[in-house]
């Protein structure tokens, strides 16, 4: 499984290698090609080859489709970025550090554009139904980033508000990435409803993954900032759940830390964790996370596909589990 997996990679790597979005000006086009050589997981479009490869053989005829939901996945990444301040992206500065606020966003514009332009090649029998697809995803990830922006101007969001923000703004886009996949092998509505549920629910568990690493995380592996969430005052579901279950002394402290303008980030860190670890917030994040990742297991067994191309989507969650970055 593992060397189906690894091919995929490989050839998503080498499509991106030798994608061309333009030359002239240079300081349009040379953020996109940094963002885009940065790395990643490279989630999105592998989850869309692995889903048509369930049902089709030589996936490299989506490989443009599969290209377009990584361009719009990093277009997100290079706008959030400018959004949050954020100064590193994959341990390298973010694009409006290395260059500035202005050409981010007008580089990141062309990547929307150029994520349209790759999925206009998909052959007309599906062409109106993944732009339909693809559209309802944009939409929803801006509401997810909205609502995550709004969230930073509140004294309190709930847990259900926190899991609906991030299934828009994370988890639908690898929802949709396995239902273009499936969509372009021809695969029922019933199967690719299946590959989407599998997908939002794996997204969640990899959001609550990803706000675990932002605390828990060992700082040489995770390439960014370390505590950036409790820095930045982010309500992540660690946060949420710490003011909902502190007691009076503790609900105090931590509002110290919430409201204080002038910090050091160090301190406001490690006092923020010793207060998670009180409440024992790393093992109600963890159980959340592997109630969202179970969930996902349930959904892919109604996947009508054989065992063994299955296997390939399990294996895949599972690495997404205990990673370390």
């Amino acid at each position: 499984m593992t060397r189906k997996l690894d091919l995929l990679k490989e050839l998503i790597a080498s499509e991106i290698k030798e994608q061309e979005y333009g030359t002239d000006p240079v300081e349009l086009y040379e953020p996109i090609q940094y963002i885009m050589a940065l790395g990643g997981k490279r989630l999105r479009p592998l989850l869309t080859l692995i889903a048509y490869s369930l049902y089709k053989n030589k996936p490299e005829k989506i490989i443009r489709q599969a290209l377009a939901m990584e361009v719009f996945h990093n277009f997100t990444l290079m706008h959030d970025d400018i959004m949050d301040e954020a100064p590193l992206r994959r341990g390298q500065p973010t694009v409006h550090e290395k260059w500035n606020k202005n050409t981010a966003i007008l580089s990141g514009d062309v990547m929307l554009v150029k994520a349209y332009d790759l999925m206009l090649e998909t052959d007309e029998k599906y062409l109106q139904a993944s732009l339909k697809l693809f559209n309802k995803c944009a939409s929803e990830v801006c509401e997810g980033q909205q609502m995550d922006m709004l969230f930073e101007c509140r004294e309190s969001v709930s847990e259900t508000e926190y899991l609906d923000m991030i299934r828009l703004k994370t988890a639908v886009l690898l929802g949709t990435s396995l239902r273009m996949g499936a969509l372009l092998a021809g695969a029922n509505k019933v199967n690719q409803k299946s590959l989407y549920s599998f997908g939002v629910n794996i997204g969640m568990g990899f959001q609550l993954k990803d706000d675990l690493l932002d605390v828990y995380a060992d700082k040489e592996k995770f390439g960014k900032q370390v505590g950036g969430d409790i820095i930045a005052n982010k309500k992540t579901f660690l946060l949420i759940k710490a003011q909902e279950l502190a007691n009076t002394q503790q609900q105090q402290e931590l509002n110290q830390w919430l409201c204080a303008h002038d910090f050091d980030g160090e301190e406001k860190v490690a006092a923020v964790t010793k207060l998670y670890d009180q409440l024992d917030i790393k093992a109600l994040a963890e159980q959340k996370m592997n109630d969202y990742f179970n969930a996902g297991f349930s959904a892919l067994k109604k996947v009508d596909a054989p065992l063994q191309k299955r296997s390939v989507l399990r294996e895949f969650a599972e690495s997404l589990i205990v990673r370390e970055s």
